[in-house]
């Protein structure tokens, strides 16, 4: 009977088409409204890297002056760390895996003489951040560990970058001017971008296309790059470059990957020990205790989706159901007129579970022709925000999952909308209906 009815589903939507179609467009509308806003808030606060979410982690000490700290100022706290700290940690024996990194923005002189010389976004990293967050490579691979200790001039390219720089060719061993100095391509990345970018979401683009290029951090402080981010610095007590890895300014991210989530107390209990140990030496006087976040504490220790965001979400909604009240007057509207229909169909022994599932049937079919023209509508918003800005245009795309719910989503609130009428519809008298024929 459900293939029957759905046939006749179809047929009634074109019984009376021009309230069809304003059924269709209101619903359609609601759901364009709402599933774009929360397609974006999906993407903004999934989890980036879910099967190892729990064993990353950011450590994170205060080391700013006591003077005027306030502990409960969000604002007051560290969300980076000191180069000093990031030596000491980086020679650990804590986790798996430990990288630090920080942004850069080198210069680069192309091999291709036809391209001028630009600023490329880059990253500068230790060895274990390629294998810590899974990044993929199309050629080449990471440097090495003798790389990393002696701080070697050599660099890996984002697949974009490669194709810019070299076409089509392998660029793995080539030579590219990068900081005035010759560096050595060992590898490229294929493409990755994560959304976020949970690496190093402090002081730089949350969402994004990435990093051009990849240096060792040795390599980078030997260079004296230039930091291209976020930096906390109460005070500075010596100028330049050394003078800030001197100094107790924070201005670098840095990573442990654990074994397992349960390894957790004893990173903990080592980096307490630490803080100790460096309060000993006259540091991290306001005397708070380690912080430790894995990936999804961290996204939400910095607010990465904010208030107006989830406003947004709520006031679609909000909007939604303000179209599915209009529906449900104009099913009530199509409903009424086909009294006659149902006083007959009840007078043939047609029963009222029958008469509801049949209406209510027909509410779905009107709720999926809204669901395919408010996926339409959808992508015609997510479009025209993801036009705003590169950041936007990051988040502003429907996966499967939100594709899945778009069409869950029209439906079920075609269904709702269609209770009050079809309760309606069922509680027809036959014989009041065959006497007015």
């Amino acid at each position: 009977m459900f293939s029957y009815y759905f046939k006749l589903g179809l047929r009634s939507l074109r019984r009376n088409p021009a309230l069809t179609a304003l059924m269709v467009l209101t619903l359609a509308i609601g759901v364009a409204a709402s599933v774009s806003t929360l397609t974006i808030l999906h993407m903004m606060s999934g989890d980036p890297i879910p099967h190892k979410s729990d064993r990353l982690f950011v450590p994170v000490f205060e080391v700013g002056p006591l003077e005027g700290y306030d502990p409960k100022d969000k604002k007051e706290r560290e969300n980076q760390m000191t180069y000093q700290d990031v030596v000491n940690l980086l020679k650990s024996p804590a986790g798996v895996r430990r990288t630090a990194l920080y942004g850069i923005a080198p210069p680069v002189e192309p091999p291709r003489k036809e391209l001028p010389p630009f600023i490329a976004t880059g990253m500068a990293p230790t060895r274990d951040f390629f294998a810590m967050f899974e990044v993929p490579f199309l050629r080449g691979q990471p440097w090495s560990a003798q790389d990393d200790a002696r701080g070697a001039d050599v660099v890996v390219l984002s697949r974009e970058m490669a194709e810019k720089l070299f076409g089509e060719a392998d660029p793995v061993g080539q030579r590219l001017t990068v900081m005035g100095a010759p560096f050595t391509v060992v590898g490229v990345i294929d493409k990755w971008a994560p959304q976020p970018r949970y690496y190093k979401i402090v002081g730089g683009d949350q969402f994004g296309s990435g990093e051009d290029l990849f240096v060792p951090l040795a390599s980078a402080i030997r260079h004296e790059a230039n930091h291209n981010g976020g930096m906390n610095c109460s005070k500075r007590s010596e100028p330049g470059f050394q003078g800030t890895l001197r100094s107790e300014c924070t201005w670098m991210q840095f990573w442990f990957e654990t074994a397992s989530s349960a390894d957790r107390g004893d990173l903990q209990g080592y980096l307490d020990a630490y803080a100790a140990d460096q309060r000993k030496l006259g540091r991290m006087q306001r005397k708070v205790p380690a912080a430790l976040y894995n990936v999804n504490e961290w996204l939400e220790e910095q607010e990465l989706v904010g208030k107006d965001t989830k406003l947004s979400v709520w006031l679609a909604f909000g909007f939604l159901l303000l179209c599915l009240v209009n529906t449900i007057g104009l099913l009530l509207a199509k409903f009424s007129v086909r009294a006659a229909e149902v006083g007959i169909r009840r007078a043939l022994g047609a029963s009222r579970r029958e008469i509801f599932r049949q209406f209510l049937i027909e509410s779905a079919v009107v709720g999926l022709a809204g669901g395919v023209l408010g996926l339409v509508l959808s992508f015609g918003a997510l479009a025209l925000i993801g036009m705003q800005s590169t950041e936007a245009a990051a988040v502003a795309h429907m996966d499967l999952a939100m594709l899945g719910f778009t069409f869950a989503l029209s439906v079920l609130a075609a269904v709702l909308a269609g209770l009050l009428p079809t309760w309606r519809a069922c509680q027809v008298t036959p014989a009041l209906q065959l006497k007015s024929q």
